[in-house]
């Protein structure tokens, strides 16, 4: 699995930045993958999310909620991670397919379904998640899938 080909699903990526189970498995990865990592303007929002309702759940101080929040940013400014540009209409439509097909077998969230979307819009080949079920989507549309540790 090579960075630039990978879609890291934001609750997961999130884990870089907000100790949760999956991070060091995820830090482990990370050092061996360098190369800039996609997000989506929606995903650099949930991630943006997670740190900040890690914050709100007493799991970081606000100097800790501070330091998250600059590294996060750090890392696109330095281009570790690459904002990248999508059709919103089109990862939309796809994802409603993606639900139609699939979530009535596999039980997959609206979220789940529009990050997998994401990837293939992306058309990026390969799919990284801690989540048993996106996972499961992800696999059943060819995308090569990751699982570090399930949560």
């Amino acid at each position: 699995m090579t960075a630039e080909d990978v879609y890291i699903d934001p609750s997961a990526l999130a884990r870089l930045y907000i100790h949760q189970e999956g991070s060091r498995e995820l830090a482990l990865w990370r050092a061996k993958h360098r190369k800039a990592l996609i997000v989506t303007h929606h995903g650099r929002t949930e991630i943006i999310n997670a740190i900040c309702r890690t914050a709100f759940l007493g799991q970081l101080d606000p100097d800790g909620l501070t330091e998250a929040l600059a590294d996060f940013n750090s890392d696109f400014v330095t281009g570790h991670l690459h904002q990248a540009d999508i059709l919103w209409r089109a990862a939309l439509n796809r994802a409603a397919e993606l639900s139609q097909r699939f979530t009535p077998k596999l039980g997959t969230r609206t979220l789940d379904v529009l990050h997998v979307a994401c990837a293939q819009e992306l058309k990026l080949t390969q799919f990284l998640t801690f989540d048993a079920r996106q996972l499961q989507l992800a696999a059943a549309i060819g995308l090569k899938v990751a699982h570090l540790s399930r949560c």
